[in-house]
Formats: structure tokens, sequence, C-alpha cells
């Protein structure tokens, strides 16, 4: 663990709420999570060094600082973190540190380091400047907020340098949606605290003109404050006004080192261009000293408060701005002689870290080794899934040469795998116009396309598909000309032409097999079944090559066409629950090795959710995708599913009856300006029938019409979805069928458009036809169990219909397994038909269900409902109030099963 940077001042000053606050929550048998937030020495450090100090023995403390300028080693803060401890075992460090291995497997080993360190102990572990992390920190920093036990996670940051190109952005809003966070904010002190922190320093009282005279020069910031006294020593405070103070925090930390011998200053400087750690035999290969002069000299900084020991024959600044202040004062070129000399000794040491080395040479003005160490970093970086880091030292390199297409190409893969599309598209499209081979402008259009579909832009699309199509024209028979085959046949996918994606698909695979181009084979491959997945009568066909495909693609190492291609496979409901399971697992380890983010967080927990409904649970389905909603955010970015989460939760909110939550949903998913035309007015006509607000539904159902003529394909799903609603709320049955039409097409899976016809047959009082397509259906494997047991409650109502009540009571006991952890329409369904069969609410003890359920006085006021009287007319017949009146006929359309109050009637003489 690294050395914590401490004060001048013997107590902590203005920080006693915050410090009680978190010891509070470092004392709770709960995990808790803490984010302080504050500017540069305004005290984050300080703070977390008092905390520290109060724990219980025994708790474990974990303290890991981030790589300054972003470029760190992956996993940089654990490493930093549990440096120097001798129980971690050497073959799970070997593993977090080899790039070789998945974002996955080296995420599942660092939390395993921590769960091995920590055991069942109380624990404090801290993030320092999370603004600084790699993105795999960050990723950890999230997982181990998921843990349980007795810890408390804290994570420091300066909000000023927070951007939504660093990971510590998402990780922030990710944690504030998924966690009970305490936000500690740091401010600058008062003048009044001001006062207390000189008096703590210099042990007496300080005269309220010198107190408010440093305030007003430092800010009130503490560091700065305390500097200001450790670089005048020997001054009284008010003595010290009248000094010709610096007017700068980088003025008062210069003169800490101003009096040093040459050798030492030379070293000093030499230690702020290696960065925030630094290596004794770096430095000493760096500035030629020998062992014992360099002792000497980092041993007079470590007592002057310079320098820290971090680690094992590894030093770093005291604090950041110490080593910025230095930086700062010295000429461009001795930085420049410095950072050649820490780029020959790399270089000379074959160093494995690219961007070490890219930063080294740009500081030294090398930019040819630059390029170089950009060009294999990025492509490292994207190989093992590090795709902000890839951004990053591919954004190097173009600062010098911004026409390399090579890092073009690794800039708009690594932006696109990362979410950023506005970026992906802008580097893709400079790639396309310098592409200086066919085959590799094919390359450019084949992401261009994925990427303006994804944003939407649609115009674009079609261009970029117009251009692949003149390429083709101009290239020879070729892996050129193959890749652009590809393209098209991705572009056609996209825009659902399947038939021209199956042509097109074929054509490149043709050609890669003749040429023998394994790269465009798999890709032509994943069109082609992807293709023909989408179509109920080729879906096997198109599975069984993508299930080929995934193994072939893994042991290839190309992660984004496996889990593509195991992303596509989810899409059919599984047979198995554990083999769908293992499906989404495996997506989601080849969609982090890929570094491939929102196959890896959003369609991870959209499978979840898929997993739940087709396991029968609502609940759970509702929880993971609530869950996948906080943690992904990537729907708030510019995109072709703007927020898929939200429009699968608000079905399965119309499912359990939340439709407070749909309404709230909807009115989010406006906001948005990349939905699927289809998608608002869909939402609100089911939202509207199932308030029973028919003005409503009409206005939402022309809507969503006139939008669905614009959309090539159809969901069964959907039709059954919305006929279901139609239904409930009495939509005319002339209506009802031209809607059925509109919502069903060719390609809809048989099972839906059966259920579909069953319902509309029995809408229209034809129970024995309706009764028939029920139960064709009733085991089809493609029906989720809650629609499955919807499907025996219309087999149960046509069996009574038809006075068939022993057949409609053994399709309603199916219907409740079915149901079982369902809710809303579908079981209010179950239940009525329950009730005319006088059976017990299903998973309710046994009771007497229907006529023989009223009361004599509810018997009396059925008889009068049957005859026509209303509430108020009840109330004066009988002498009860109209609120007593309303209540009576509530309780009995329950008891009777039914919902309307004519439907009453035909109990009446049982009743009576």
């Amino acid at each position: 663990m690294r050395t914590l940077r401490g004060g001048a001042s013997p107590v902590m000053i203005g920080r006693e709420s915050e410090l009680r606050r978190l010891a509070r929550l470092a004392s709770a048998r709960e995990p808790a999570v803490a984010l302080i937030a504050g500017e540069p020495g305004i005290g984050k450090t300080r703070l977390v060094h008092e905390l520290l100090a109060t724990v219980p023995a025994g708790t474990v403390v974990l303290v890991g600082q981030a790589e300054p300028g972003s470029l760190s080693r992956p996993y940089e803060v654990l490493l930093d973190a549990i440096d120097g401890r001798p129980e971690v075992d050497e073959e799970q460090l070997a593993a977090l540190a080899d790039a070789r291995r998945s974002p996955v497997e080296r995420l599942h080993t660092g939390l395993a380091i921590l769960s091995d360190l920590i055991g069942d102990s109380r624990a404090v572990v801290v993030f320092e400047d999370l603004h600084w992390a790699d993105s795999e920190s960050a990723a950890l920093f999230e997982r181990i907020a998921d843990q349980h036990g007795q810890r408390l996670l804290i994570g420091t940051y300066r909000p000023d340098e927070v951007s939504r190109r660093q990971p510590v952005a998402g990780l922030l809003a990710r944690m504030e949606r998924r966690h009970v966070v305490t936000h500690v904010r740091l401010d600058r002190l008062t003048p009044a605290q001001t006062a207390a922190l000189l008096a703590a320093a210099t042990g007496a009282p300080v005269a309220l003109r010198a107190a408010t005279a440093l305030h007003h020069r430092t800010g009130g910031n503490p560091f700065f404050l305390e500097e200001l006294l450790r670089a005048l020593p020997g001054y009284d405070v008010e003595a010290l006004v009248e000094q010709p103070l610096p007017w700068s925090l980088a003025d008062v930390l210069r003169r800490q080192v101003d009096d040093l011998e040459p050798v030492s200053h030379r070293i000093v400087e030499a230690a702020t261009v290696l960065g925030h750690r630094i290596p004794f035999d770096l430095l000493a290969d760096v500035t030629g000293a020998g062992e014992d002069e360099l002792i000497a000299v980092l041993r007079d900084l470590v007592t002057r408060g310079v320098l820290v020991e971090s680690g094992e024959d590894e030093f770093a600044f005291r604090h950041a701005l110490v080593r910025e202040a230095i930086n700062d004062q010295m000429l461009g070129r001795q930085r420049r002689r410095l950072h050649e000399a820490a780029l020959d000794v790399l270089l000379r040491a074959g160093a494995s870290d690219p961007a070490m080395v890219a930063h080294h040479a740009r500081g030294a003005g090398r930019y040819d080794d630059m390029v170089a160490a950009a060009r294999s970093g990025a492509a490292l970086y994207l190989s093992i899934g590090s795709a902000y880091q890839a951004l990053q030292l591919a954004e190097i390199g173009l600062d010098e040469v911004p026409d390399d297409t090579e890092l073009l190409a690794a800039a708009a893969r690594s932006a696109w795998l990362a979410g950023l599309l506005d970026d992906a598209l802008r580097y893709a499209r400079r790639w396309r116009d310098l592409a200086g081979t066919a085959a590799d402008r094919a390359e450019a259009l084949y992401l261009l396309v994925r990427l303006a579909w994804e944003t939407r832009v649609t115009d674009e699309m079609r261009a970029a598909t117009q251009d692949i199509e003149t390429l083709i024209a101009q290239l020879p028979p070729g892996a050129g000309q193959a890749r652009a085959m590809t393209a098209i046949a991705q572009s056609a996918y996209l825009r659902d032409d399947l038939d021209a994606a199956l042509l097109w698909a074929d054509r490149a695979l043709a050609m890669a097999t003749e040429f023998d181009l394994p790269d465009v084979r798999m890709t032509a491959l994943l069109e082609k079944g992807a293709t023909l997945a989408e179509r109920s009568q080729t879906a096997a066909e198109g599975r069984e090559i993508l299930s080929a495909l995934v193994d072939e693609t893994e042991k290839a190492g190309e992660w984004v066409l496996a889990a593509r291609a195991l992303n596509i496979l989810m899409s059919e409901p599984p047979t198995a629950p554990a083999e769908y399971a293992e499906i989404l697992e495996r997506m989601r380890v080849d969609a982090e090795r890929a570094g491939f983010e929102s196959l890896a967080v959003a369609t991870w927990f959209q499978g979840r959710a898929r997993l739940a409904v087709r396991a029968g649970d609502l609940r759970a389905a509702i929880d993971a995708l609530e869950e996948g909603r906080t943690l992904d955010r990537g729907y708030q970015r510019r995109g072709r599913w703007a927020d898929y989460h939200g429009v699968f939760l608000a079905g399965l909110y119309l499912e359990a009856g939340e439709l407070d939550r749909v309404e709230q949903l909807i009115a989010d998913l406006a906001a948005l300006p990349s939905n699927p035309p289809p998608v608002i007015p869909s939402l609100t006509f089911h939202l509207a029938c199932r308030r029973g607000d028919l003005p409503r539904a009409e206005a939402a159902m022309d809507e969503f019409v006139e939008a669905l003529a614009d959309q090539p394909w159809r969901s069964g799903e959907q039709a059954h979805d919305l006929v279901s609603a139609a239904l409930e709320i009495g939509l005319p049955a002339d209506r009802l069928d031209r809607f059925a039409t509109t919502l069903l097409d060719a390609d809809v899976w048989d099972a839906y458009r059966t259920l579909v016809d069953a319902q509309l047959a029995e809408a229209h009082g034809r129970p024995a036809e309706a009764l028939a397509g029920y139960t064709s259906i009733a085991e089809a494997h493609i029906l989720s169990p809650s629609v499955r047991g919807t499907v025996r409650v219309g087999a149960a109502r046509c069996l009574l219909a038809a006075d068939r009540r022993a057949e409609a009571t053994a399709e309603a006991e199916v219907a409740a397994s079915r149901l079982a952890q369902w809710g809303g329409w579908r079981v209010t369904q179950l239940a009525q038909v329950r009730a005319q069969l006088g059976m017990a609410p299903a998973g309710a003890a046994d009771a007497v269900i229907g006529p023989a359920a009223l009361t004599p006085r509810e018997r009396e006021v059925a008889v009068l409902i049957s005859d026509g009287l209303t509430n108020t007319e009840l109330a004066r017949r009988l002498y009860i109030s109209p609120k007593t009146a309303a209540v009576h006929v509530s309780n009995i359309l329950r008891k009777l099963g039914v919902s309307s109050r004519t439907e009453v009637a035909r109990f009446v003489g049982g009743v009576s």
C-alpha cells in the first residue's frame, strides 16, 4: 500500500462533519460506498488519512492511486494498492498483469485477490484520483461496490477533470443509480476555518488581519496554506504577511526545491518527467547517478516532503501538484532531453508498455517512435478489449499523423466499441476518404454502414452502400471485392432487405472460398446466419451456421464476431434455460474480450430479463432490466435503439399492471431523439387500453398504424399484446380485424398467428373455432410460459361456454402453474375464469367462489343489479350510501368472476 500524503497542520480543520459521516460508514455492518469530490489541494487525501486513523484494529486497509494521464496499465489502482504485500499470490498477480488474458478473467482475478486479502474482516478500500483511472480499474471499483461484507469503498476525484471521454464519467453515473452513495463534496475553507488551521499549525492564536490576508492570498485552499507555512519556516504568521509571498500554489511548491544542490535538482526534475511511479532503477538510468548518490538525494527529498517512498524501490511525489509545479518551471529542452533518456532506456530494455513509450516519445519530440508506439499500442489494447486506452493511444498518434489510416482505423473501431459513436463516425469517415487500397476502403465502409445504422444517419448509410456497390464494380475479384460484398450484405440486413442480404453474403462466401480468405469468410457467415435467423422458415439453418461460427471465431480471436453471433443466437427463446444462460455468459465474456460495451452490459442484462421471462418469473425479469438500465447509459448517446431497456421494461410494466411507471417511461422515451417511429404510439395505445381510455387509445392506434407502414417486419409477440389490449377496451370489431391484419405478415411465427386468430374468433363469438386454435398451440415452444398460460385461460373460457366445466377446470389448473410467478392482466383473466368455475383463487386455500360466496345482502344487491339499477338507485332503495352500494357491487363482481354489471344477470337464478 502506498504512503498517504499528510499535511502541515497536526489536526484537520473544517472537515469534522465529513469525517464523522465516513467513520459511521466504516463502522457499519453493511457495505457502503462514498465518493469524495473536490479541487486539487482541497484535502481529499487528508480526509482519507484521518479516517484510516480511526478504524478499528484488524481492519484491512487498501489504498491505490490512479496514474496521471489516463494511459496507465490496466488495473493500475489495484496493483498500486497491493504493491509490496507478501500475502498476494504470485500466480494471481501474474494473471492480473497478463495482457493475453481476457478482461473478464483479469477482473475476476482482481476480485479474487481482494477477497483473499479481506476475507471476513472489516475493510476500507480506497481508489484515489478516479478521474485518472483506467477503464479496467473503473470496472473493478464498480464490481467491488457489488460485494457483500463489512467494507467501505471510497473513491476520490476532481469534478472539473471528469469528461465523457474518461471511464470515470460512466462509473459515477452508474454508481449513483445503482447504489446508495454517500457524496462528500469538500469546499474551500472559510476565513474562520483558515484562522483555525493557522492556529493549529503554529500552536498559537492568529490575529484576524493575518488570517484574513492569508485566506485572501490562498483562496482558502488548505494545501496552499500548509505549503506556504512549510516553505517559509521561522516566521510567525503576522510577520509572514509582511513577506513578499508567492501568489500561486505553484510558486510556493517550487520554493521547496530552490536550494537543492545541482545534482539533486537534476534528479528531482528527471523524476517529474518519469510520471507518478518512479522506479529507482529507471531514475538511475535516466540520470546516470550512482546508487549511493541517488539514495542520498532521494533520502533528502523524502525528508523535505517532496517525495514519499511508495513501494519497494519505488517513489512518488507527495502530491501531484508538487510534481506539476516543478515540471512547469523546467525549460522545454530540459524536458525533451529527459524524455529522450527515458525513451532510450525503455527501448533498450524492450519495454512492453507502449503507452509509456508513446508518452516519452512524444515528450522527446521523437515522433516516429511515438507513432510506432501508438500503432502497436492501439492494436494491443484492442486485442485485449481495452477500448478506451486503444482510443487514447490512437489519438496520440493522430495528433502527429492525422492522415494515418492504420491509426484512423484503430480510432474508429475503439470509439465504436466504447460506445462513442460520434467520434467513431468522424474517424471512420476520414479513414474511408484516405484509404489507400480498395480492401482498406471496403473495411472502412463496412464499419461506416454499421455506425450510420446505429446513429440513424440513414442518408449516410444509403450513400455508403452506394459507394460499396461502385467499389465492387471497380475492383478485381479478390479480398477487396469480397470484403465489399460483406459490407453490402450487412447494409441490406440492417435495412431489413433479407433477400439482398442473403444474396450478397453467398457471393462473398463463394469468393472467400475461391481466394482462401478466412477473415472474410467468417464475416460473410455471420451476415448469412443472421439473415436466415430472421425468418421462422430458415431460423434453424441460421442458428446452425452461427453456432459453428462461434467456435471458429473464438479460436481465431475474433471476439467481436463471436459476440455478435452469440447475441443473435439469443434472439430465439431457449429450449433449455441452462443452455440459454450458458450462451448469455459466453456472449458477455466474448464482448468483454472485445471491449464491446453495448453487448457486455446492455445486451447481457436484456438477456437475463429474457431468461427470467422464459422461466415465467415477471419480477426477476423486471429487476434485471432495472439493474441493466442503471448500469448502461449508452441510450443517452445518439444511437439507433435509444433506450431498448426502456422499451422492454415498459412492456414488462404493462404485463405487471404498473401503469404509472409505464406513463413515466413513455415520457422518458419521448424525450430521446432516437426511438423507432412505432415505439411511442404502440406503448401509448397499450397503456390507454389498460387504463380504459378509448379516445386516447384510438388516436394512438392511428399514429401507430401509420408509423408501422414504413417498418418492413412484424412481431407476433407485439401483435398478441396489442390485440389483447384492444380486446380489453372493447375496440369495435371491424377496427379490431383491420388492426390485427396490419400487425401480422407472412414471416411471423405460426404460433403467434394462430393465437391472434383464436383471440379474434373468441371475440366474434366462435368459441369452437377459438378452442381449436388455442389447443393447437398450448405447448408451442416459441411462446413464453406466461403466454401459454393465457392460451390455457382462453381454452378454459371456450370450454366453459360449451358447458364442459371439468375440462375447463383442468385448463385453468394448468394456466395457474404457468402464471404462478406472473401478474397483471393475465392473472386477472385467470382469476375471472376460476371464479366462474367456482374455484379458489390460484395459490389460495380452497374457498367457496361464485354465487354461493355471496352474503345475503350481496344476493339482494345482485338481484337489483340485474334489474338495471345504478349505484344511486341501489342506495335509495336499500337506505344505504352510494359509497356502500359501490363496495357491494365491487365485491359481487369479484366473487362472480365477471367484469361488468350486465354479466351479473346470468347468475341471478342461482342467487335467488
